[in-house]
């Protein structure tokens, strides 16, 4: 019978009560309240407490309950808060998780602690899996996989591959597929739950199974794995070594918490800030993260005033120049955030760049013009209109034409350099390429200005 998980809802009046029942040690509330809740809704309510008082409401609730929590909380949460347990109490949590999960937390914990936590595991074949995992590093495959599993021999018969699918079937939450080994323990390929169901009692599993799957190694970077798994849609995918043995699968869950993480670093290095923070982070934390890209905007900025220092006869001759300096130095900044950000995610799916670069950049020649023209032309008949001067209104649309033109371009080739030396083509993207079109906007607009009007 399946438990009915109810719906729940964090308002400003059940954290009041909740807290309420803390401070009264309310066990009957506390439990009543959080019964048939869904532990990620659990999670959410914990982060408003502190560790004292998540460990009081941990205690009360059932170990099962307690280890999806513990999974479900943020990494710098939760390397705090199993400070708060022993190595005794944590291998109890552990036993109700997969291998890979397992592995996530004791990756947390100082090497003396993990040893501890795994000798207080009473599943020996997870200890095992455990330890085996923690050989990974834990941006890998190997590191992300878990070591629960499905498989049958190709050499079984159906009905000896369906009794050991209710064998193996206990220690698996979430079964996709089995997959196929030889005598070797090397993955051959796969067959599906349907097809073994539907198969005759003598038929063997080398008479029904696909050879075709597609796998990753243990070394392969969890960005490819990734990769794969989005490419091929997959559910999950089997991990095999260097001898090509199955050693463990990596299922979409996984996938989906690497795929978040990426994101969120790519937004935030795209952003100028320099390191993975939080807004719960402490002010040094988030000050030393934002403060290098904010120093190179600074000296953008300061290079910028003495670079319109050297125009300063031409502004003083045509004041009206000075009007138009913004509008320049953001539309060049716009046009290559937005270039940019292209690049930079169509670097994620190597097929986009199949051609040559001379295709790629032409491409983004013929893209800047079009924009270019419509900017320009819009910006020529606002100036008419509001100053009725037209050496002005030529010099900006020309250079504003010009600084789309090579915003564009620099937007493109600057991740595409970094990302060819192995740099995060991400940090072109916001305060640098804002920065540097900065300064090429200025340099475009008054030397235009100063051969229309030969100042």
């Amino acid at each position: 019978m399946s438990e009915l998980v109810m719906e729940f809802e964090l308002s400003k009046e059940y954290l009041e009560r909740f807290q309420q029942a803390l401070d009264e040690q309310d066990e009957a509330f506390i439990k009543s309240s959080l019964e048939g809740i869904n532990p990620a809704d659990i999670t959410a309510l914990l982060y408003e407490f502190d560790a004292e008082e998540c460990k009081y409401v941990f205690n009360l609730l059932p170990k099962e309950i307690d280890a999806a929590i513990l999974n479900d909380l943020e990494d710098d949460v939760r390397e705090n808060f199993i400070s708060e347990f022993s190595p005794e109490s944590l291998a109890q949590y552990l036993e109700f998780l997969d291998s890979d999960d397992c592995a996530d937390i004791l990756y947390q914990m100082s090497i003396k602690k993990r040893e501890e936590v795994i000798k207080f595991i009473d599943n020996e074949e997870k200890a095992g899996h455990i330890m085996d995992l923690l050989r990974y590093d834990e941006d890998v495959a190997g590191g992300l996989m878990a070591k629960e599993l499905i498989k049958a021999n190709i050499n079984w018969s159906i009905l000896q591959c369906i009794e050991e699918i209710r064998k193996q079937a206990e220690n698996v939450q979430k079964m996709y597929s089995v997959y196929v080994v030889n005598d070797m323990g090397k993955l051959v390929g796969k067959v599906s739950l349907k097809r073994i169901i539907l198969a005759g009692d003598k038929a063997k599993i080398a008479d029904i199974y696909d050879d075709t799957v597609v796998a990753v190694e243990t070394y392969m970077d969890e960005e490819e794995v990734a990769q794969i798994m989005q490419k091929y849609d997959l559910e999950a995918v089997p991990v095999v070594n260097a001898r090509g043995k199955l050693v463990g699968r990596i299922t979409i869950d996984d996938i989906v918490d690497v795929i978040t993480e990426l994101a969120e670093e790519e937004r935030q290095m795209m952003a100028g800030i320099s390191a993975d923070v939080e807004e719960a982070d402490t002010v040094w934390m988030l000050s030393k993260a934002r403060l290098p890209w904010l120093v190179i905007g600074m000296v953008g900025g300061l290079l910028g005033a003495q670079f319109m220092g050297l125009f300063e006869g031409d502004i003083a001759i045509v004041p009206a120049l000075a009007l138009f300096i913004p509008l320049i130095t953001a539309t060049g900044g716009n046009v290559g955030i937005q270039s940019s950000s292209l690049v930079v995610q169509s670097l994620a799916n190597p097929n986009v760049f199949a051609g040559s670069l001379f295709q790629r950049l032409l491409k983004v020649l013929f893209v800047a013009v079009v924009n270019g023209v419509i900017l320009a032309l819009m910006v020529f008949g606002v100036v008419m209109l509001i100053n009725r001067n037209q050496p002005l209104a030529a010099t900006v649309s020309i250079a504003l034409f010009s600084v789309v033109l090579l915003a564009s371009l620099m937007g493109t080739i600057t991740p595409l350099i970094l990302d060819r030396f192995g740099v995060n083509p991400a940090l072109a993207s916001g305060p640098f390429i804002t920065t540097a079109n900065d300064l090429l906007g200025l340099a475009v607009y008054f030397s235009v200005a100063h051969m229309l009007y030969n100042l």
